[in-house]
C-alpha cells in the first residue's frame, strides 16, 4: 500500500542508493506527470532533488586515491561540504594553487576558482545491478504502463550513464562547448535549437541546476557535461524535417518520416497514427509560420493548452503503441521538454520563431 508512510521510506532508500538506480528515479520524475499513477509520481518528484552525499571519510579516501596522500596540495583551499550532489558523484567549490592552475592563477597571490567533481566509489561497476534492483521496485504491482518500454529506458540509461563516469570525456566536451547568451527562457530554446541543427551536440540533463544565469552579463551558462550526447548527420536530418513537416502541418510527410526514424512501424492502427501526428504538430506550433509571435509559455497561454492536448494523448499512445521510439529521442526529448517546462515556469514571452529561423536556415542537408 502506498501509504505516506510508505512513500517517505522508499524516497529515503532510494535518496541513499546514488548511482544508476537514482538516475532512473530523476529522470522518470521529469516525465510528464500524467503518465504515472500519482502515488509513483510523488515519489519519483521527491526523489529528485534528494541526493546523498559522500560522508568526509568516503571523500578523503578517493581523493587520496585519485590525486595521492598529498591532494590538498593542488588547491589554496577546498571546502569539504559539497554545494551539489547527485547520481554518480557531488561538486566541491575550491581554488587552486597557482601551480596547478591553467591561466597560472589570479592576481595578488589567488588562485583560480573551480568545481571540483568527486565521482562516487565503484560507481560505475555498479550500473547493471542498480538498474535492475529499481526495475524490480517500479515494475512490483505493475504500476507502470506497458506503452513505457521500461526494459528499453533502463538499456539506454546503462549506456548513457556509462558515458557519465567518464570524466575525461566529459572534459573533453566541455573544451568543445559554447553556450549562447540573452535572456533566459529565449537562450535556452536557442541553446537547445543549436546543439541540435548545428553542434549535433547536446548536453541533455534538463536539470535546472545545470544552468546558471549571471544577471549581469546576461550570461547563461552550463555546468555539467556528463550527460552530452553527439547524433548522427543522417538522424539529424531527418528528424529536422519532421519537425518541419509538424510545422507545415503535412501529416502524410509526418508518417514518412516518423517511420524512417523508427517512431513508427507502418503496422499502427489510426488511433496510434493519429495520436502521434497530432502530438508532433502540437509540439512544433511555437515554430510555425502562423502562430502569433513572440510566443507566450505558461499557466492560461496558448502553451499550456498545447501540453494539455498531447497529455491526453499520451495514454492512447501507450496503450497503442507497437515499437519503442528511437534510442536518440529519449533524451533528446527531455531535454526539449525540460526547456519548455523552463519557459513555462518563468512565464516567458520568446520568439521561438525568429529563433527557429535563425539556426535552422543554416542547416545543410546530406
Amino acid at each position: 500500500m502506498m501509504t505516506e508512510a510508505n512513500i517517505t521510506r522508499l524516497v529515503s532508500k532510494l535518496s541513499q542508493m546514488r548511482g544508476a538506480a537514482l538516475k532512473l528515479v530523476q529522470f522518470m520524475s521529469i516525465q510528464d506527470t500524467h503518465i504515472f499513477p500519482s502515488d509513483v509520481n510523488k515519489i519519483f518528484r521527491r526523489v529528485q532533488g534528494s541526493a546523498h552525499y559522500m560522508p568526509d571519510w568516503q571523500m578523503q579516501q578517493v581523493l587520496e586515491t585519485s590525486l595521492g596522500e598529498t591532494w590538498a596540495d593542488n588547491f589554496i583551499s577546498f571546502d569539504r561540504i559539497p554545494f551539489a550532489a547527485a547520481s554518480i558523484g557531488q561538486v566541491h567549490h575550491a581554488v587552486l594553487a597557482p601551480s596547478q592552475s591553467p591561466s597560472g592563477g589570479g592576481g595578488g597571490g589567488g588562485g583560480q576558482r573551480v568545481a571540483v567533481k568527486i565521482q562516487f566509489p565503484n560507481i560505475a561497476n555498479l550500473i547493471a545491478s542498480d538498474l535492475g534492483y529499481v526495475k524490480m521496485l517500479l515494475t512490483a504491482g505493475s504500476l507502470l504502463p506497458r506503452g513505457l518500454f521500461l526494459d528499453r529506458t533502463i538499456q539506454v540509461m546503462k549506456d548513457e550513464l556509462t558515458d557519465e563516469c567518464d570524466y575525461s570525456r566529459e572534459a573533453s566536451f566541455l573544451k568543445r562547448y559554447g553556450a549562447p547568451e540573452c535572456a533566459i527562457a529565449s537562450r535556452v530554446t536557442e541553446l537547445c535549437l543549436r546543439e541540435l541543427f548545428q553542434f549535433r551536440l547536446m548536453q541533455t540533463d534538463p536539470n535546472f541546476t545545470n544552468f546558471l544565469w549571471n544577471s549581469r552579463s546576461q550570461q547563461l551558462s552550463l555546468v555539467d557535461f556528463g550527460a552530452t550526447r553527439e547524433y548522427k548527420k543522417e538522424f539529424m536530418d531527418n528528424w529536422l524535417r519532421l519537425l518541419q513537416a509538424a510545422a507545415c502541418e503535412d501529416r502524410i510527410a509526418c508518417a514518412e518520416l516518423s517511420r524512417s526514424l523508427g517512431y513508427l512501424t507502418g503496422e499502427e492502427n489510426e488511433i496510434m497514427l493519429d495520436a502521434h501526428i497530432d502530438s508532433m504538430v502540437l509540439l512544433a506550433t511555437s515554430f510555425k509560420s502562423t502562430t502569433l509571435q513572440p510566443f507566450a509559455f505558461g499557466p492560461g497561454t496558448p502553451w499550456a493548452d498545447i501540453t494539455a492536448r498531447i497529455r491526453a494523448n499520451i495514454p492512447v499512445m501507450l496503450k497503442h503503441r507497437l515499437t519503442p521510439p528511437p534510442r536518440e529521442t529519449y533524451s533528446l526529448n527531455l531535454k526539449l521538454s525540460g526547456a519548455f517546462l523552463l519557459a513555462s515556469r518563468l512565464r516567458a514571452i520568446v520568439g521561438t520563431k525568429e529563433t527557429w529561423d535563425l539556426v535552422v536556415s543554416s542547416y545543410k542537408f546530406g
